[in-house]
């Protein structure tokens, strides 16, 4: 096969409707727009989402409601049970924790304190909760926010 070889399957291409070009052409007249109304109007169309009164489709549904808020920090989360990983005394850090595949991407780290710990760890990341700030505490382990 080559270039020249090369052409669209069979009604992949449509003509164009010539409008309002007599009966012949089978949009003659009134052009396909019906007799009167708004619809037959010039600059026609209006709201592209009224439905005629019923209730749109954009308010039925639920989505995309709502506040988003731009400044949102989206963390990457690791519960204090993953940390039982790491040998006693290691100082843990985002680079190790990357390395061993608790994280990905290069979002700020959120510690949170679900599980349990059962080794003295020094742990530095950016973000740490109230519980799992307690459990490594507990555990013999420090916390380092950076």
């Amino acid at each position: 096969m080559r270039l020249h070889d090369l052409c669209e399957p069979e009604g992949t291409k449509h003509r164009r409707k010539r409008r309002g070009r007599g009966i012949a052409a089978g949009h003659g007249k009134t052009s396909g727009f019906g007799t009167k109304g708004q619809g037959a109007r010039s600059g026609r169309g209006g709201n592209r989402y009224f439905e005629g009164g019923q209730l749109p489709l954009v308010r039925r549904l639920p989505l995309k409601r709502g506040f988003r808020n731009v400044n949102r920090v989206e963390y990457a989360v690791v519960n204090v049970e993953a940390l039982n990983r790491f040998d006693p005394g290691t100082v843990v850090d985002l680079a190790m924790l990357s390395d061993s595949g608790l994280v990905r991407g290069d979002r700020p780290i959120k510690v949170l304190g679900n599980g349990e710990l059962n080794r003295a760890l020094t742990i530095k990341a950016h973000k740490f909760s109230e519980t799992a700030k307690a459990k490594i505490e507990a555990a013999g382990g420090t916390v380092e926010v950076l």
